[in-house]
This record gives structure tokens, sequence and C-alpha cells, in this order.
């Protein structure tokens, strides 16, 4: 993992994502499908924690929008990921309007998860959330901590770019991440992860 939580692996995609999107946005239609097989799967899996199984469709109409509007897009293959998280987002929260299903707005926890242990908890629990089950357990955190560990660990944004997504300060966003990483590695640890459907973010049991 890198120093801020990133996934090296979308790190090393950023340079290639950057040229991609360039030469897509003079109309080489196989570099828009190489930026979108470099985006789509973090964007869903981000995408899974807001809407659940409506993911899929959402993604469709974001990815709609992004193709129509990518002559205006200023930025590199990290910018990129952020403006179409941006967009992704404001999808999924007008999909949940029309469902009139909202997220559940949860205030930060004021309890600090302090858990013991060393970092390669933490290094555990981020190389677990591609899987759809630990997804599962991202959706069923509060709003807030779900939201930033979609976008800094699932997405890959770092936490400037992430609290751009959600309008927040980066403080909060980090506070918000670390407070979620805490509390999945506590059921990591004592429940494992386990293999219920999706749920829309925020949903609990």
């Amino acid at each position: 993992m890198g120093q801020r939580g990133e996934p090296r692996r979308v790190q090393a995609y950023d340079g290639e994502l950057g040229a991609a999107v360039a030469r897509a946005q003079e109309g080489d239609e196989a570099a828009f499908a190489v930026a979108y097989r470099f985006v789509q799967p973090g964007l869903l899996g981000y995408l899974r924690g807001l809407v659940g199984e409506d993911a899929e469709d959402v993604a469709a109409e974001a990815w709609l929008e992004i193709a129509r509007d990518l002559r205006r897009f200023r930025g590199d293959g990290a910018g990129f990921r952020g403006w179409t998280a941006t967009i992704a987002r404001h999808r999924a929260l007008d999909h949940l309007r029309r469902q009139k299903v909202r997220p559940r707005s949860t205030a930060l926890e004021q309890d600090v998860l302090d858990l013991p242990g060393p970092h390669s908890t933490h290094d555990q629990v981020l190389e677990s959330l591609s899987t759809q089950a630990a997804l599962t357990l991202v959706a069923a955190l509060p709003r807030d901590q779900a939201e930033a560990v979609l976008l800094r660990v699932v997405v890959g944004l770092d936490g400037p770019s992430a609290a751009r997504v959600l309008g927040k300060r980066p403080g909060a966003v980090r506070t918000a991440t670390y407070r979620g990483l805490k509390r999945l590695a506590r059921q990591l640890g004592a429940d494992g992860v386990t293999d219920d459907g999706p749920r829309t973010l925020g949903e609990s049991t």
C-alpha cells in the first residue's frame, strides 16, 4: 500500500490513464476504452457501496455523462479518477432520490475506535476490500466512513481528491477513513468476512 493508503497498482496506472484520457479527448475511441478499463472497477465498487445492486445501471449513466463532457476535463490520471468519482456520486444520489431512499445521514462517531495491534492489521483490511463480501461490510459503515474508505481504497483517491468529491475538509476525510478502517479491522478480526448480499450505503442489519 502507498503511504497515504492508495493501492500501489492504482498509482502505477495513473500515468498510462492520463495518456489514454488525453488521446480520448482527441477522439481516439480505443483510448477511451483503455481509460474505462482502468477506472470502471474502482468506480463500480464505490457505487456498490452507494446503491447496492443498482451500481451497474448508475455506472452506465455516469459513463454517458463522462463521455459527453470528456473534452471539458482538465487534469492528469489521478484527476480523472476524482472527476469520474464526482460524476458517479451525483448520479448515485440522483438515483437514490428517485427511489426515495436517501443515504443515511450519520454523524461521525464520537468514540475513537482505538484497537491494539501492528499496522499489518490495516494492510490486511485494505487488501480484502476488493472482494464483494468486504464491500458489503464497508456498505454497513456509517455513511461518512463508508464513502471515505471507498474513495480512498477502492477508487484510489488521495485525501484532498476524496475531500473534493465529498465536499469536505481533508482532515474530516482522513478521520472518517481512519475510523472506518479501524471498525473494519475489528469486524474482520472478530467475525471474518461474511458473504451476505450487497446493501445500500449506511444500511445496517
